[in-house]
């Protein structure tokens, strides 16, 4: 069915949301792309004209398009090479979607995202359309065949699963970006010590190669395997230029709603490493080298101002 021009407007008014829902619900700007493209052409379609709502008809069918996404997703990862994470998105992406609240703010965090992993497709529906886009669980209910009073129950299930997984702070946004650029400045100096008594006990840092850049498969845990981790990351070396292509350009930008580290080549993103700063210190390094995964913040990259690099490593 011919859709008017006043029908194209009113899906293209929704996108943006339809977009960051997806992003969150998926962890992947791609595939949240894709989901969104396949909303489309059932709005397409559909007989618009007998759809009261049609935000509401919108977000009910990509919710359950990225459902049935999450469940054939969860098979691919059991096969996927070395810990999955999901996909960064450089400050101004527009796929971020609302940032007005701290709830809106934590649901697309890069801890967030990765600990919404552990939830079953349905809890992570809930918790984002509840938490991040203020649903009320009439209408979560309505979107999933739910009653009410299971939305509500399957919200502080979710809920409570990531407060458990994610450790709280009162960081601001400049305090932590302190702690990342001295932090760097203790790893390129070779400090380790320096490096443990910035971390955590049970830190941890993992990353993400999908097979195509070398990532190790288990994460390092407690402070001294991952303060040796990261000063060895930054220790230059011939096979290190050789791998990334050059010497890198490091900078520390905000990525997820938080302070990163952003490593470029030639104006290629080669990796972007996520901090997780409690008021303890340094709880988590999580870094995505996935080529595959860097292609949107590479673009954004370009289209950015983002001044001149901390220094050059590799």
């Amino acid at each position: 069915m011919a859709l008017t021009a006043n029908d194209m407007d009113r899906f293209t008014a929704a996108a943006p949301r339809l977009q960051a829902i997806a992003y969150r619900l998926l962890g992947s700007a791609s595939e949240a792309e894709d989901a969104v493209q396949d909303t489309f052409l059932r709005w397409q379609a559909a007989d618009v004209d007998r759809i009261d709502v049609p935000e509401a008809w919108l977000t009910k069918v990509l919710t359950n398009l990225c459902l049935n996404q999450l469940t054939s997703a969860r098979a691919r990862r059991e096969s996927y090479v070395g810990q999955w994470l999901p996909e960064p998105l450089l400050a101004g992406d527009p796929m971020l979607g609302p940032a007005e609240t701290a709830e809106q703010r934590e649901s697309v965090s890069y801890a967030v995202l990765t600990l919404l992993e552990r939830l079953s497709p349905n809890e992570r529906a809930v918790y984002v359309l509840r938490e991040a886009f203020g649903h009320p669980h009439r209408e979560i209910a309505e979107i999933l065949d739910l009653t009410e009073a299971a939305s509500q129950q399957i919200f502080h299930r979710a809920k409570r699963h990531v407060a458990e997984g994610r450790a709280r702070t009162e960081i601001d946004e400049a305090a932590a970006r302190r702690i990342v650029e001295e932090f760097l400045a203790a790893a390129t100096s070779g400090q380790t010590d320096l490096l443990v008594r910035m971390l955590t006990d049970d830190a941890v840092a993992i990353g993400d190669g999908g097979g195509k850049v070398p990532a190790r498969a288990k994460a390092f845990e407690g402070a001294l395997a991952v303060a040796k981790f990261m000063r060895g990351m930054f220790k230059p070396s011939p096979a290190k230029r050789a791998l990334v292509g050059g010497s890198a350009e490091i900078h520390v930008t905000t990525v997820n709603g938080a302070p990163a580290v952003v490593a470029v080549v030639d104006g290629l993103v080669v990796g972007v490493m996520c901090p997780e700063i409690d008021a303890e210190g340094i709880v988590a390094f999580r870094s995505q080298v996935n080529p595959d995964k860097l292609e949107r913040a590479t673009r954004r990259w370009a289209a950015a101002d983002h001044g001149e690099p901390l220094f050059h490593a590799f």
